[in-house]
């Protein structure tokens, strides 16, 4: 055996215990790594659920018009922010401004008769009197004459003619009494105000004016405008879109989880959400506030039909809507749409999944409320003016044409 034969050999056993001791290593290294990932899963990870399927959601409020009509004027366009209340498009106002002074002028005219037959019940209150005084003095005519008939001094020509004045005086009486029944059963109960025919004309004034002041369509809330698609010239339909505002400040995330994900998923639990457009460096704070009632197939417009022979198992993807801090929206905002990454801390799970709690409305718009109160403001001023004497005072109402919203 030569030397290089020894020393073989003897470096057989030196590379067998290096492989060892590097196996050992290695396994040790991976089991050692297998540990801590079971504690992090333990301890931390097991109480999160992530997913990037997760979009910003919004309202798209849509402008609407109440009444047909053309277009004279638009107020703002795409990418424009504009205010509540702010008027978005303006109809023309010419018909519906003959419309409203026609219902006024049928309401003073209203008004007018109304006060007419209040006045006629007074008067045949009056002549009902008068009847009956000249029943009376019938009455008392006739017993005269019946008394002295006996001695010759009236003939019975004259007790006939009294008789007969008699029933006439009690005959214009009662025709009097129930002429003044007929117009009482008019006004009985009733002032100018509150009268039925009042009422009717008053009602169809606040419709006139109503389709007056629908002629100028306001924003019902502030955002900004989008898909605008009305022009100047157009005629519009009632309930066409012309176009939409998109409150950027109420806007929120739908996560799509899988339905794996969802056993410890609890409305209430903190969120964190990251967002492709700033990235990592801006992280918004978030909450759970619910679930959609199916997944997103069922609600797609073509469900999906699973009864076939062919089925393959798809999981199925729960929305989840998330609510984000107003502060940090009003610092970076984002609009309807963008991607999101969305973390949910599962650590509290003492809520129920689904909580049948009635909520309190959300949404509210005060863009509308004047339009009524002008409405009643000009029907009072048009009644006190024709309603003559200590009701007829000064009420200051603008003209039809001064009421733009």
């Amino acid at each position: 055996m030569d030397s290089s034969d020894k020393a073989s050999i003897g470096a057989t056993p030196n590379n067998n215990g290096k492989r060892k001791r590097l196996l050992t290593i290695v396994l040790g290294t991976f089991a050692l790594l297998g540990v801590v990932w079971a504690l992090y899963w333990m301890l931390f990870s097991r109480f999160y659920e992530t997913t990037s399927d997760a979009y910003v959601g919004g309202n798209v409020v849509q402008i609407t018009p109440q009444i047909d009509g053309t277009v004279v004027a638009i107020g703002a366009d795409d990418t424009n922010f504009v205010k509540a209340g702010q008027t978005l498009v303006v109809l023309d106002k010419a018909d519906a401004k003959i419309a409203l002074e026609d219902a006024e002028s049928k309401l003073a005219k209203t008004v007018r008769e109304v006060r007419n037959m209040k006045a006629t019940s007074q008067q045949l209150a009056a002549t009902v009197e008068l009847r009956r005084a000249n029943r009376t003095k019938a009455q008392d005519d006739l017993a005269r004459r019946e008394k002295i008939m006996g001695s010759g001094a009236v003939s019975a020509e004259d007790v006939q003619h009294a008789r007969d004045a008699l029933k006439v005086a009690q005959a214009d009486l009662t025709a009097t009494e129930q002429q003044q029944a007929a117009t009482r059963a008019l006004v009985d109960n009733t002032t100018i105000a509150n009268h039925p025919d009042v009422q009717n004309a008053a009602a169809q004034v606040r419709n006139a004016y109503l389709n007056y002041a629908r002629t100028e369509l306001p924003a019902p809330v502030s955002g900004f405008i989008a898909k605008r698609s009305v022009q100047v010239g157009q005629h519009v339909a009632s309930g066409m879109i012309l176009m939409s505002v998109v409150p950027l400040d109420q806007v929120w995330v739908d996560a799509n989880f899988k339905e794996g994900q969802l056993a410890n998923v609890r409305p209430g639990q903190p969120v964190k959400l990251t967002s492709d457009l700033y990235g990592s460096r801006v992280e918004y704070q978030g909450t759970v506030t619910g679930f959609g009632a199916g997944t997103g197939s069922a609600f797609a417009l073509l469900p999906a039909q699973n009864a076939t022979g062919n089925w393959i198992k798809v999981v199925q993807r729960v929305p989840v809507r998330i609510k984000l801090d107003p502060k940090q929206l009003a610092d970076h905002p984002l609009q309807i749409g963008l991607s999101m990454q969305v973390e949910v801390n599962t650590h509290k799970r003492e809520s129920a999944r689904l909580s049948q709690t009635a909520t309190a409305q959300a949404y509210q718009t005060d863009a509308f409320k004047s339009v009524s109160d002008l409405a009643a403001e000009r029907i009072a001023a048009i009644i006190a003016a024709n309603s003559g004497g200590a009701q007829a005072k000064a009420i200051s109402a603008p003209s039809p044409a001064a009421h733009s919203m």
